[in-house]
């Protein structure tokens, strides 16, 4: 099953992965990320921790774990390709509208993009 209808299909939960230049680490849940006709993962995101590590490393790792029993789900080892503050395109993807952006306050969200450098399975090795 290709990514694209993997991430369509399938719900569960997400964890991010960054660390800065320094080697500190920072660690968010995560959506489901949105699979590019590219083949890139795009993640939208707020200013956060996360983003901000991204600005001095642009490597990163995205866990997910299917929705269910037991341990099934993709672990992704990414690099940071671009990204897209406010864009069109970002907000042509989101899925939901939190309850403070719908009160008017506004926070800048980021498109970022990924490439995947290798998929693994949630558990195990493929090595």
């Amino acid at each position: 099953m290709d990514l694209k209808t993997y991430f369509e299909n399938t719900k569960g939960m997400g964890v991010m992965a960054a660390a800065d230049a320094e080697g500190q680490v920072a660690i968010a849940l995560y959506s489901r990320p949105h699979v590019m006709d590219d083949g890139t993962l795009a993640f939208i995101m707020a200013d956060r921790l996360i983003h901000h590590h991204l600005k001095s490393n642009p490597r990163a790792a995205f866990l997910f774990k299917e929705e269910g029993p037991g341990y099934q789900g993709k672990r992704f080892l990414l690099t940071k390709v671009r990204e897209e503050e406010n864009s069109p395109l970002l907000e042509s993807l989101r899925r939901r509208v939190y309850l403070s952006e719908r009160d008017g306050a506004k926070e800048s969200k980021f498109l970022v993009f990924f490439r995947v450098e290798k998929e693994l399975p949630l558990v195990g090795s493929e090595d």
